[in-house]
């Protein structure tokens, strides 16, 4: 009898043992986990490398994707250097984004451009140098890069470049209406992830010359003109991409004509937190030196 009571006790000791710990878990269940705000869900390359004006695309056009990896619910960012190299000029391009939710995207710019020697020969006196710095956002406002790969869907987002340049003196000597200008853009950018391919067209409202360096309008127009923007790329593997962009530019200086740039690029990202960029870059004409190429190099680090 004293047995079967033990054998009882340690029964219902053992049921209500294990019905707390089914409580337990069961509350454990419905207990959400802290979210990862940091971003990491999209796939690598998905959010393009650092334009040159500091927005994340092509090396020369914004694209519609958002910079970093975020997704909903989610922020990432980055830093990124740019070294460009012509037979006469330099330019450097440094700066900072951030993207939320993969929605809006902010960036902040420092561009130098340098002269070298070509600087004497426009009197500028050698390795002179033009500063500027850009203040941009970007908000995409359809469709998913990414999720809408298997539908006509692009991804198309709208943004603008405020562009500050410091050398407002010289820049108004040689026939730039102002120093300060805004750009304005719609992108589209549409990947076919089946055949790994990447497209993407940009417009662009502008007075800017070169890019803003010199300036914005001139004695040939001092009006909002569209320019377009392509870029196409080919993704070979997953962290490994290659393509070609043209971007046309206004003609507003007298002194000198603006070309269209151009360039060959090929992009690598061994994991979400690093790209390089490495192209071949065409300028054109650039103040009164002709078919200016060279080398582009790019790169990007973040989460």
């Amino acid at each position: 009898m004293s047995h079967t009571r033990h054998r009882g006790r340690v029964g219902r000791r053992s049921a209500a043992l294990a019905a707390a710990l089914v409580a337990h878990a069961a509350h454990a269940q419905f207990v959400p986990p802290e979210p990862d705000r940091t971003g990491s869900g999209k796939l690598l390359l998905t959010g393009g490398v650092s334009q040159v004006e500091g927005a994340a695309g092509g090396g020369l056009v914004p694209w519609a994707v958002i910079s970093g990896y975020d997704t909903g619910g989610q922020w990432g960012g980055n830093v990124h250097a740019t070294r460009v190299r012509t037979q006469k000029f330099g330019l450097d391009t440094y700066g900072v984004a951030v993207g939320v939710s993969d929605r809006l995207e902010l960036t902040l710019s420092r561009q130098i451009f340098d002269t070298r020697a070509a600087g004497a020969t426009l009197g500028l006196g050698e390795d002179f140098k033009f500063k500027q710095n850009i203040v941009g956002a970007k908000v995409r406002i359809l469709g998913d890069a990414v999720l809408d790969s298997d539908t006509w869907m692009p991804q198309v987002a709208v943004g603008f470049q405020h562009k500050m340049n410091e050398q407002g003196t010289i820049v108004r000597a040689v026939g730039a209406a102002h120093s300060t200008g805004t750009d304005f853009y719609i992108s589209a950018t549409k990947l076919f992830l089946a055949q790994s391919i990447l497209v993407n067209g940009t417009v662009r409202m502008t007075k800017a010359n070169q890019f803003g360096l010199l300036g914005f309008g001139g004695p040939n127009s001092d009006s909002y003109k569209p320019q377009a923007e392509i870029s196409a790329a080919y993704l070979f593997r997953k962290d490994l991409a290659a393509g070609a962009e043209f971007r046309t530019k206004p003609n507003n200086l007298a002194f000198a004509r603006e070309q269209s740039a151009k360039d060959v690029f090929i992009a690598w990202a061994p994991n979400k937190n690093f790209s390089l960029t490495a192209a071949y870059v065409d300028l054109g004409d650039i103040a009164t030196f002709r078919n200016q190429q060279g080398w582009y190099l790019s790169g990007q680090a973040g989460f």
